[in-house]
């Protein structure tokens, strides 16, 4: 969710960058079908012990981290939207509305059509739950948040007392639906790999969807990220990123605390995750809560006294950096879809599920400089990514300008 505005805040587009960079790292194992792999076949690579270190590293600093704050970005995203309306005199309900449904078109093109793990579809449908509370006191949205948060693990604990699941009939309509269209376990992690043909992968994309449904009933994705927005809506309701001088000290506390106490927990989190969590899955819930979010708004605001050390809106070569792919976020997370596709799936380069993760992770890291490279290009002749200026049209039911003046290009 873009700053907008006249004036952008530069690191908030670069957090926003710094969030697309976790997410790829998240994200690319899946599509080099690292993930989908037995265990004697990621044991078989030459890489093994480094993918285990990689690995185990990646739960600590990476797993859940990043969604994490894009999810906060986006909750203050909503908070600027009804700012700049106001000061407009324009209705900003319908300005938000439109841009969810917006946002609900383009994650569901993305799920049908490019990956199956999507995020885009479920924000749009949270976001939509903003508004009503959007006039409450902070300190209630705050104490609902964080019920939000807690409710999986007293969702988790109740289910496990009853011995029921509330994922069970989606996770059988996606294995129906799988091997209707050929998918086995046996097949599901060199599917892709092998596929000729875009038909082949949509016939995963299509048991992928039922499958994303049920990896968001399953780990209770709609509290958290709803409850994620309710905090990021407050942070840029209060105007505390906006005036980030008066409130260093409290963003050094929140660097402090949020490190201290969310890394030493994350270790703890990336041995349970990578030994089938031995203390039990309700105690790993809990583990996740009481590491995953300090972590992840520890990075938040330690980003923000980096970026912001020399000028409060953000300065250095790293935040103007990552503020280009950041600008165009919605864009560079469609394309790191594409890229995935092209490098990993048979349709392309075929590379899937014979490299290691370590280099899945390197590749990673060259998409996304490439990334910061081709977002800079872009946005040295145009004002808006391509699908931020469609979204953006749609939203406001206009048609803005896409390619800059040339004084602008010059500034």
């Amino acid at each position: 969710m873009p700053s907008g505005g006249k004036t952008r805040i530069l690191f908030l587009d670069a957090l926003r960058g710094f969030a697309i960079l976790g997410i790829i790292l998240a994200n690319f194992p899946e599509f080099s079908l690292w993930t989908f792999q037995e265990s004697a076949e990621a044991a078989a690579l030459d890489t093994w012990g480094t993918d285990s270190v990689v690995r185990f590293l990646q739960y600590v600093f990476v797993d859940g981290k990043f969604y994490t704050l894009f999810s906060l970005l986006f909750g203050i995203g909503f908070s600027i939207i009804l700012r700049n309306a106001a000061s407009r005199g324009a209705d900003g309900m319908k300005i938000f509305y439109r841009r969810m449904a917006g946002l609900l078109v383009i994650g569901i093109l993305h799920l049908l059509f490019l990956w199956s793990g999507d995020i885009l579809m479920l924000y749009a449908l949270m976001g939509m739950l903003l508004p009503p509370i959007r006039k409450l006191p902070s300190r209630k949205i705050l104490l609902f948040a964080i019920i939000l948060l807690v409710l999986p693990i007293l969702s988790d604990g109740i289910c496990l007392m009853l011995g029921v699941s509330l994922s069970a009939p989606l996770e059988s309509a996606w294995w129906r639906c799988a091997e209707a269209n050929g998918i086995t376990h046996g097949n599901f992690g060199t599917y892709l790999r092998d596929a000729s043909t875009y038909q082949e992968v949509f016939r995963f994309l299509k048991q992928g969807a039922i499958e994303r449904m049920y990896e968001f009933v399953d780990a209770h994705r709609y509290f958290k990220v709803l409850g994620l927005f309710f905090i990021g809506y407050v942070l840029g309701r209060e105007g505390i990123l906006t005036e980030v001088a008066k409130v260093r000290p409290a963003i050094k506390k929140v660097a402090t605390l949020g490190i201290c106490a969310g890394l030493p927990l994350s270790v703890l989190y990336a041995w349970s995750a990578t030994s089938g969590y031995p203390l039990g899955s309700l105690a790993h819930d809990v583990i996740y809560l009481l590491s995953v979010y300090p972590l992840a708004f520890g990075y938040g605001a330690l980003f923000i006294l980096l970026s912001t050390r020399r000028n409060p809106g953000g300065s250095g070569f790293a935040t103007k950096a990552l503020s280009y792919p950041g600008r165009m976020a919605c864009t560079n997370y469609i394309m790191q879809s594409v890229f995935g596709i092209i490098i990993f799936y048979g349709i392309g380069f075929g590379l899937g599920a014979g490299v290691s993760l370590t280099v899945t992770e390197l590749i990673a890291l060259g998409v996304y400089s490439l990334q910061i490279l081709l977002s800079m290009l872009w946005l040295k002749y145009f004002r808006f990514g391509p699908i931020e200026w469609v979204w953006r049209c749609f939203t406001y039911g206009k048609a803005f300008p896409l390619t800059l003046k040339k004084s602008q290009e010059s500034q």
